[in-house]
């Protein structure tokens, strides 16, 4: 039976249904809290003060983000080019499924005395290397899917999709699964399976959770979606990849509109990307949050995101994508400069009375925000990026949206690690974040609304 464009979209979008719970419960809600709790306890036993144990908890956090970060800028453009020349593209996807579901499935060895610490540090970002380099396959795919204006739509309804899906999976998980410090799931029941809760067991199954979410999720993904024939070479010698990849990006340079919006989009979505790995740890670090909290925190961020996904949308086919990026890249600089300037204790030098619940109120709001903004300008940028693609390279534009979204993936994770250690303050880490979404801000004044068709079309 022929497979028809309707459902090669529904199964391009279930990639994102699919791998949005390692974001939401792996990356910022679950298990990256409950790392850095067990670091931050793991480190306090060796003789640390309780700040220097969380500073370090969250700076070998970072420091995982940072490695890996570069691994990807290294790899992306690369492994992109390979796809574009070849025109195969699920053979990697394929691929990196495999090293996914392994990776997350092995995050159950984190175990509450932090012994194998490093290691589960290390496995985590194996799964996300191989989360990020099959996106940039699947994102591959996209222009396929329809025109430009089609393009458009599709890529927000995906996105708004797999941000219900991190909503559904986290609630899974908080109801059935996750426990309190208190041994109890947010049910008040002991989780699920006869987990023991001593052992954190609920909080640990995290990592399958993902895996076998994943798993079946992407069934219909490789049930419906073929790379489209191509009369490429089905095995392309690297010295025509890289020569193509040299071309493509030199081009770049002739087109300013275009030259400047991979350059903002590089850095505030590195900005981005930063908050949701380190908002979690945040409020585990500096809050005290317990598993339980942050997980309401996210599926708050996670309902946000969807809603303003779709929102966004609406505003973008009405004001053009450009007004919508503006608008939730100053949402995130309040948020960042919020969570720069508040403690348990205080907030921006105002002291707060022992056990206030203001700090926790405000930090909600800002998981909103950071859901919220962030959902519709990932959207948005998508958005933006069809409007500077050449009709007869899509797939070339959005290689070139991928690599420059990977190419400083480090950057933010790193000043925040540095930050960190500098300061000796887990708050005071965030200061870059604030820079980098201030500098991808001014760089959009020299990105035309409209893409850049006079320039390729001349």
């Amino acid at each position: 039976m022929a497979i028809t464009q309707k459902k090669r979209i529904w199964g391009w979008m279930a990639f994102d249904w699919a791998t949005q719970p390692f974001y939401t419960l792996g990356l910022t809600f679950i298990f990256g809290p409950y790392f850095a709790a067990v670091a931050a306890e793991y480190y306090l036993g060796s003789g640390m003060s309780a700040d220097a144990a969380d500073a370090q908890a969250q700076s070998i956090w970072g420091v995982g983000q940072t490695i890996s970060g570069i691994l990807i800028a290294i790899s992306a453009p690369i492994l992109g080019a390979f796809a574009d020349t070849s025109g195969r593209k699920m053979p990697w996807i394929a691929f990196f499924s495999i090293i996914y579901v392994l990776a997350t499935a092995m995050l159950w060895g984190l175990t509450p005395d932090g012994a194998n610490l490093l290691w589960m540090l290390f496995i985590f970002y194996v799964g996300f290397f191989a989360a990020e380099s099959a996106l940039n396959f699947v994102n591959a795919i996209l222009p396929s899917l329809g025109t430009n204006e089609e393009v458009g739509r599709i890529s927000g309804s995906g996105a708004a999709f797999g941000y219900w899906g991190g909503v559904v999976s986290l609630f899974a998980m908080l109801l059935l699964l996750a426990e309190s410090d208190a041994g109890v799931t947010l049910l008040g029941n002991p989780p699920l399976f006869g987990l023991d809760p001593d052992m954190r067991e609920g909080t640990r199954s995290v990592g399958p959770f993902i895996a076998i979410w994943f798993a079946i999720f992407m069934i219909p993904f490789f049930l419906w979606v073929r790379d489209t024939p191509s009369d490429k070479d089905a095995k392309p010698a690297l010295g025509t990849v890289l020569a193509n990849l040299w071309v493509t990006l030199k081009s770049v340079y002739k087109r300013k509109s275009l030259f400047n919006f991979l350059l903002g989009s590089m850095v505030y979505r590195d900005a981005l990307n930063a908050l949701y790995a380190f908002g979690g740890v945040y409020a585990a670090l500096v809050l005290d949050w317990e598993t339980i909290q942050i997980g309401v925190f996210g599926i708050i961020a996670a309902i946000a995101a969807a809603i303003a996904t779709w929102i966004g949308g609406l505003c973008d086919q009405r004001y053009g994508p450009k007004p919508v990026i503006r608008v939730c890249v100053w949402v995130l600089i309040g948020v960042s400069t919020i969570i720069v300037g508040m403690s348990r204790e205080q907030v921006f030098g105002v002291p707060l009375a022992v056990g206030s619940n203001i700090p926790d109120i405000i930090f909600f709001v800002c998981g909103a925000g950071i859901g919220g903004a962030g959902g519709a300008l990932y959207a948005a940028s998508r958005s933006m990026m069809v409007r500077h693609a050449h009709p007869q390279r899509p797939t070339e534009a959005f290689g070139l949206f991928a690599l420059t979204g990977k190419a400083t993936a480090f950057l933010a994770p790193a000043l925040i690690t540095l930050f960190t250690v500098i300061s000796g303050n887990t708050q005071l880490g965030f200061l870059p974040v604030i820079f980098l979404f201030i500098i991808g801000l001014i760089l959009l004044r020299w990105v035309n609304k409209d893409g850049d068709s006079a320039e390729w079309s001349a």
